[in-house]
C-alpha cells in the first residue's frame, strides 16, 4: 500500500475517536471560539504525539528483535480494540470549562497517535515520512474535531458510536494488511 494512502487511512482511523467524542461534546452548544480552540488543540496533539512516539519508540524498540510489520499490526489491533471497548462504556458528558479541560480532552483523544508514532519507528521510515504522517494526522484530526463539534447537536444520537466503530474497523483493516505484507 502506498505510504500516502496508508497514512491517510491511519489518520482517518485515529481521528474517528476525536470525531465521535466531538459529536458528543457538540451537544453542549459550544461557542465558535471554543470549537476552534478545541479543534486546534486536538490537531496539535495529533502532530506532537506521533513524533514523541517515534523518538521514544525508536530507542526502546531498537532493543527488541521483532518483525516491524507484525509489531505495527499488533499496535493497530490494540488501538482498534480499545476503540471498540469504549463503545460498551456509557460516557458521561462533562462540561469543557477552562483551558485545562480543553487540553485534557485533546490529550485523551490523541494518546493513540503516540502508539502510531512508535509503529512508524519500527518501519524504518525517514524523518520526512514521520513529519508528513504527523502533519496529516494533525490536519485530519483538527478537521474531524471541528466537524464533529459543529454538527454534534444534530448527529449525536444517530452516528456518535458508529464513527468510533468505523475508525476501529479501519485500524483492524490496516492491522490485517501489516500482518500479511
Amino acid at each position: 500500500m502506498p505510504f500516502f494512502l496508508a497514512t491517510l487511512l491511519i489518520g482517518i482511523g485515529l481521528s474517528m475517536d476525536a470525531f465521535s467524542l466531538s459529536i458528543l461534546y457538540g451537544t453542549l452548544n459550544l461557542k465558535k471560539r471554543k470549537i476552534l480552540w478545541l479543534s486546534a488543540i486536538v490537531g496539535i496533539y495529533h502532530f506532537i504525539m506521533p513524533l514523541l512516539g517515534y523518538l521514544i519508540g525508536d530507542h526502546v524498540l531498537s532493543k527488541f528483535i521483532l518483525n516491524p510489520e507484525i509489531l505495527v499490526a499488533i499496535i493497530f489491533c490494540v488501538i482498534a480494540g480499545q476503540m471498540l471497548y469504549s463503545l460498551k462504556q456509557e460516557e458521561e458528558i462533562k462540561s469543557l470549562d477552562g483551558f485545562f479541560s480543553l487540553l485534557l480532552f485533546g490529550f485523551t483523544v490523541s494518546i493513540d497517535s503516540f502508539s502510531i508514532g512508535m509503529g512508524f519507528g519500527t518501519l524504518q521510515h525517514t524523518i520526512f515520512h514521520i513529519l508528513f504522517g504527523s502533519l496529516m494526522f494533525s490536519l485530519i484530526s483538527c478537521l474531524f474535531t471541528y466537524f464533529g463539534l459543529s454538527i454534534g447537536s444534530t448527529l449525536s444520537k444517530k452516528f456518535g458510536k458508529m464513527a468510533t466503530f468505523i475508525g476501529s474497523i479501519i485500524l483492524f483493516g490496516m492491522a490485517i494488511y501489516y500482518f500479511f505484507i
